[in-house]
């Protein structure tokens, strides 16, 4: 890959949600003070929505890393789930240990004492659900029964919802009135402006390790702002393959037409921005790639001695 090319320990555009690539945002933190907020208050339902890949799972997580020592937390990741097994997962994920044979009241009693024996120990119960719309209506009104358990001055167990935007059409169905009532904080994450797209792809270079100038600048950076609508995964994917295509070229710097080139290759990058008839495509540059690797390879397993002008020449495009 690139890493050597532009002086890089690790991968700066890798689509796994990684805390320790975490830039300040301005969504971002924003949806974090609103969190942070609303969990002191110790009521209801919380709610953070956004398009795909504008960052909440990201959100997610450095709210988890980041909630203080007094919060006990519940973490679903993948909530499509029936009311019975989302009770199952809340009362693994508290350590309450069931026998298989209990019936449904049962475990909703075990899960009430757990949240009041921790209560008394001074600790806030938090559930955190991330992908939230995929939640049957079912497991939602299971959800907000999960709230009505409270003592006499709060309640045992906030709820922290993460989800796409049909949440919010979810939530708007008359059935499920009485738990978008008692939503009491919310945040909608936007997409990035084009200046922050830009802070956002150097800063994410100089923590994989990059040491020299910009490498995107102003233009580059207004075209991948545009291409990805400002959602930062896109914004990940073309930039990383826009490092792929200079790598390719051998340049040390990106281009416009490098840029285009990675908008252009992208499935659902706004491709009206570009004329396909001025650019060049990944694919060449992945098989050159490709090959060059190969023949490497294989002539680290073969004699060499014959062969030594063509590996110099290739580790010199390379």
């Amino acid at each position: 890959m690139y890493l050597q090319h532009f002086g890089l320990r690790q991968l700066p555009f890798t689509l796994t949600p990684n805390t320790g690539f975490f830039f300040g945002l301005t969504p971002h933190v924003e949806a974090l003070q609103v969190l942070q907020m609303a969990l002191e208050t110790g009521e209801g339902f919380i709610k953070v929505t956004g398009e795909v890949g504008t960052g909440k799972t990201l959100v997610c997580r450095k709210l988890l890393n980041e909630l203080p020592s007094q919060f006990q937390c519940a973490y679903i990741p993948n909530p499509y789930l029936t009311p019975a097994e989302l009770r199952w997962a809340v009362a693994a994920d508290l350590g309450i240990d069931v026998a298989e044979k209990l019936d449904q009241q049962q475990l909703t009693r075990l899960i009430h004492e757990k949240l009041l024996a921790l209560s008394e120990q001074g600790f806030q119960v938090v559930l955190v659900i991330d992908e939230a719309q995929a939640l049957p209506d079912e497991s939602l009104e299971a959800l907000r029964l999960f709230t009505n358990l409270e003592t006499e001055s709060r309640k045992l167990l906030q709820v922290v919802l993460f989800g796409q935007q049909e949440l919010d059409d979810r939530l708007n169905q008359a059935n499920l009135r009485q738990l978008r009532q008692r939503i009491t904080f919310s945040y909608h994450l936007r997409p990035l402006n084009w200046d922050e797209v830009q802070a956002y792809m150097n800063h994410r270079l100089t923590i994989a390790g990059y040491q020299g100038l910009a490498t995107f600048t102003v233009k580059e950076s207004k075209l991948i702002a545009s291409g990805a609508r400002g959602i930062p995964r896109l914004v990940n994917i073309l930039a990383h393959k826009t490092l792929l295509l200079a790598y390719g070229e051998g340049a040390t710097k990106v281009t416009l037409a490098h840029c285009k080139a990675a908008i252009n290759d992208t499935e659902d990058a706004n491709k009206s921005i570009v004329s396909s008839s001025q650019l060049f495509t990944l694919k060449p540059v992945l098989v050159f790639i490709g090959v060059a690797l190969s023949v490497l390879v294989g002539l680290h397993f073969s004699s060499i001695s014959c062969c030594g002008h063509w590996l110099a020449r290739i580790s010199g495009w390379l």
